[in-house]
C-alpha cells in the first residue's frame, strides 16, 4: 500500500465536508478532526498513518459516536485499543487520476436525471417513472481533487447501470471544471464497481467507534 499523504487526506476531507455542508477539517496532531454533529457521528478523527497520536486518542475517548479513522489495516491496531471501540465495515480510499473507463452507457428506459449545485458541490439524481429516487450522488470540487460522495442506488433499482451512468454524469461536471484527479472512499460492495471503471485502491480506510446505547 502507498504511504498516505496527509495533504490528500486533508483535501479529501475538505471535499467530504463541502459535500455535506459541514465545517472544514482542522489539524489534530498528525491527523485531522471534523465536527460532524450527526446523532450517530458527533466527530471524526482521520489519521493518514497509524501512530501514537491515534493510540492516545483511542485511550482518552469514552463517549459514544466519535469515529476514529486511519489509513491502516485493522489487524495492526484492533488488539491494542480498548475493547469499547467497535470495528466498522472496511472502507477503501480509491483514486482515479485519469478519465474513468466507461462502457458505452445509456440511461435505462423509464428514468430521468436531475441536477443540483451548492457552492462547489454538484448533485446528480436519477428519478424513476413513479417519482421515486433511484440513484443519487455528489461530487465536491476542492483544491485539486474531485471528491465523490454518497453514491447510492436503491436496492430495487440496482443492476440497471444507474450507478455507472450517474458517475459518468458527475465526472463530466468535474472535467468541465478542469478536475481530473478523482477520489472517494468506497465500501466493500462499491469497490468492485469503481475498479471496473478504472479506479485503484490508494489505501485501506478503517473506522472504529464506541456505539451508543440502543
Amino acid at each position: 500500500m502507498n504511504k498516505v499523504s496527509a495533504e490528500i487526506v486533508e483535501n479529501w476531507l475538505k471535499g467530504w465536508s463541502l459535500s455535506r455542508e459541514l465545517p472544514f477539517p482542522t489539524q489534530y496532531k498528525s491527523g485531522f478532526k471534523v465536527i460532524v454533529g450527526y446523532e450517530n457521528q458527533k466527530e471524526r478523527y482521520v489519521f493518514p498513518e497509524l501512530n501514537e497520536d491515534f493510540f492516545q486518542l483511542a485511550d482518552s475517548i469514552a463517549e459514544p459516536w466519535v469515529y476514529l479513522k486511519v489509513c491502516a489495516s485493522p489487524n495492526q491496531f484492533i488488539e491494542k485499543i480498548p475493547e469499547r471501540w467497535k470495528l466498522q465495515s472496511q472502507g477503501y480510499m480509491m483514486t482515479c487520476f485519469q478519465p474513468m473507463n466507461f462502457p458505452e452507457i445509456m440511461l435505462a428506459d423509464g428514468y430521468q436525471v436531475e441536477y443540483g449545485q451548492h457552492n462547489s458541490t454538484f448533485m446528480v439524481k436519477i428519478i424513476a417513472e413513479n417519482g421515486e429516487q433511484a440513484s443519487i450522488g455528489y461530487v465536491a470540487l476542492s483544491d485539486d481533487l474531485a471528491v465523490y460522495d454518497r453514491i447510492v442506488t436503491e436496492k430495487n433499482h440496482q443492476r440497471k447501470g444507474l450507478a455507472s451512468f450517474l458517475l459518468k454524469e458527475l465526472e463530466k461536471i468535474a472535467l468541465s471544471k478542469g478536475y481530473t484527479n478523482n477520489f472517494l472512499v468506497a465500501t466493500e460492495e462499491g469497490k468492485l464497481l469503481y475498479e471496473n471503471l478504472g479506479w485503484k485502491v490508494y489505501s485501506l480506510h478503517t473506522s472504529v467507534v464506541i456505539p451508543g446505547q440502543e
